[in-house]
């Protein structure tokens, strides 16, 4: 039986929620399983029935937060392969650009677990009628 953390602080639900998705499960129950396959999200969970996405657009956000990640990692490789390597421009991209597209596929799923987790703890913290965080 499943029954609800009550009466818990904000910050060690936001840290449960947190866990739970890093390991790519359901963020309420910590069962369901989050993805059917590489950056597939299950529609919702098998356990508890929390849908991972509500509304059209919902995954937004992890979209956006792949973008800053490749733009940050991007500009790290840039500035690392400029620093130590002298190469011309066309094979400075043909390295770059490979790794930095290979690094935004990685962290997509990771992105896509985050963001549910996100709404998720956003819903908690509004004390939604559906968000019953459980352990």
């Amino acid at each position: 039986m499943l029954a609800r953390v009550e009466g818990s602080d904000s910050g060690a639900a936001r840290r449960l929620v947190l866990r739970r998705v890093l390991a790519r499960h359901c963020p309420q129950c910590g069962e369901g399983k989050l993805f059917r396959a590489f950056a597939r999200l299950e529609h919702s969970c098998e356990r508890c029935g929390l849908v991972y996405r509500r509304e059209q657009g919902s995954q937004t956000g992890s979209m956006y937060m792949t973008a800053i990640a490749g733009e940050v990692f991007a500009v790290i490789v840039v500035f690392a392969l400029w620093w130590s390597f002298d190469w011309s421009t066309t094979r400075f991209v043909l390295v770059a650009m490979p790794i930095v597209l290979a690094f935004c596929i990685a962290f997509l799923p990771l992105s896509q677990a985050l963001w549910v987790g996100v709404e998720y703890a956003t819903d908690l913290g509004n004390r939604e009628p559906w968000a019953q965080l459980r352990r």
